[in-house]
């Protein structure tokens, strides 16, 4: 019985001994994408002028810096062929531009030249519903104990409206993405919410609505159910390759990463009671 018990001894040390050997996984490196972040949003109230694209490329699985893309050439055309240029600001991969003129329903071109190569996307700007209240609940979820915000609206009737919901925590560094079709409430009041066991009282909740195109909601309802709603945002490296709107007209096998977006946006803060 003795022996027994000592060659299972013996057996788990081997076991938890191999456990420390340190594995090196050899993964297979791609050539890196550009990956172009054009979310043009326009919040409501203001004037919507100064707007942000941000240029980089995917990297290994291991590195920690994001490669930035300096030198590109950037622009968005109306369909009354008005340029809103957007200018690097310091080497930074961030093209801003200062003059751009949101026009709700408006279609816009976007043209980036880099690398030797162009892309270009059309989209709509699209309008959302205000947020009209914010309300509380403290027996949401399933075991009732969660506590779950709802952020109301109306949806306009008789159009197709489609929504982008946004949560960001003051507690928590991911975020809470999904999306919405107006199919079965159109014209009626309705709510994004969200619900967690571990908000409590004093959590600052940031919500904010987007009024997207259908092919924007495609898109973002593929991306949100392959990366989970809770993520860092829309643009982090999926664990499969999405793509987005944006063509390269240059070489079209060699497609960027990203997605080509104007929403109108509204936006509210809510502290947890």
């Amino acid at each position: 019985m003795k022996k027994a018990v000592y060659f299972i001894s013996f057996l788990t040390f081997l076991f938890f001994a191999s456990c420390e050997d340190v594995v090196d996984v050899d993964l297979d490196t791609a050539p890196p994408k550009l990956v172009i972040e054009a979310a043009i949003n326009w919040e409501k109230g203001s004037t919507g002028r100064q707007q942000t694209i941000k240029l980089t490329t995917t990297t290994g699985y291991f590195d920690q810096l994001v490669p930035i893309v300096s030198g590109a050439v950037i622009y968005i055309n109306n369909s009354r062929n008005q340029r809103f240029n957007f200018n690097e600001v310091n080497k930074s991969g961030r093209y801003v531009c200062n003059n751009f003129t949101p026009v709700i329903n408006e279609t816009y071109t976007l043209t980036v030249v880099s690398g030797g190569n162009t892309y270009k996307a059309t989209e709509t700007l699209k309008s959302v519903a205000p947020i009209t209240r914010i309300e509380q609940k403290n027996d949401g979820g399933f075991t009732g104990k969660d506590i779950e915000i709802k952020a109301f609206y109306t949806d306009p009737a008789d159009e197709e409206n489609y929504y982008l919901f946004k949560y960001v925590y003051s507690s928590k560094v991911t975020s809470t993405y999904y999306v919405s079709e107006d199919k079965f409430y159109q014209g009626n009041e309705i709510y994004s919410s969200t619900e967690d066991e571990d908000l409590k009282a004093g959590d600052e909740i940031e919500v904010t609505h987007y009024g997207i195109s259908k092919q924007y909601y495609n898109y973002m309802n593929i991306l949100v159910s392959i990366a989970g709603s809770n993520v860092g945002g829309p643009f982090q490296s999926p664990p499969a390759t999405v793509k987005g709107n944006i063509v390269n007209t240059t070489d079209k096998n060699n497609y960027p990463l990203g997605y080509f977006s104007l929403s109108e946006t509204d936006n509210k803060k809510y502290k947890i009671q």
